[in-house]
C-alpha cells in the first residue's frame, strides 16, 4: 500500500494495546487531534529516547487537544513493561502482525529495521503531517507540536 500522505484521510483502525483494551481511532478523531508515532522496538536507544520525549511533552499535547498513542511491532506484554519502567503516560499499540504499518505505508528504509513515522491527523481524521526520520527521534515531537500549534 502507498504512504499515507499530508492532505489523506487517515485510515481508521482498531489495534490491540498494552493495557489488553483496545485503541479504536475512530473514538478520538472528531474530538482530539492524534498524534501517531511508529517506532521500531521498545528498549532500544533511539526508540527510548523518542518515547521519553513524547512522553516529556505529554501535557503539551493534551493542552492541544491532542491525543499520542505509540505503535510497534512489541508485543502488549513488552509495551506494558516499557511503559512501566518509563512511566509512558500515552497508549502503545502493539502491532504484532505489523497491519498498522501496511496500512499507513510505514516503509523499513534500510531493508530490515522498520521505519519510524509520526503522523499527526486532526479532528476531521486529515493528515497534517507526516514526518519520517529513523534517527531522529526528538524532532518527531518537535515537528509534531508545530504541526499543531500551526493549525491554530
Amino acid at each position: 500500500m502507498a504512504a499515507v500522505k499530508v492532505g489523506d484521510r487517515a485510515p481508521e483502525f482498531t489495534a490491540p494495546l498494552q493495557d489488553g483494551g483496545t485503541f479504536d481511532s475512530a473514538a478520538v478523531v472528531g474530538r482530539k487531534w492524534l498524534v501517531l508515532f511508529f517506532y521500531p522496538k521498545d528498549n532500544t536507544p533511539v526508540c527510548t529516547r523518542e518515547a521519553c520525549a513524547f512522553r516529556d511533552s505529554y501535557e503539551k499535547f493534551q493542552a492541544a487537544g491532542a491525543e499520542v498513542v505509540g505503535v510497534s511491532s512489541d508485543s502488549a506484554a513488552t509495551h506494558a513493561r516499557f511503559a512501566e519502567k518509563h512511566r509512558l503516560p500515552f497508549p502503545i499499540v502493539a502491532d504484532t502482525d505489523r497491519r498498522l504499518r501496511k496500512l499507513f505505508g510505514v516503509r523499513n528504509p534500510l531493508g530490515v529495521i522498520p521505519g519510524r513515522v509520526t503522523y499527526v491527523i486532526d479532528r476531521a481524521g486529515i493528515v497534517r503531517l507526516a514526518f519520517s526520520a529513523l534517527f531522529a527521534s526528538d524532532e518527531h515531537v518537535r515537528q509534531a507540536l508545530a504541526a499543531i500549534e500551526a493549525a491554530g
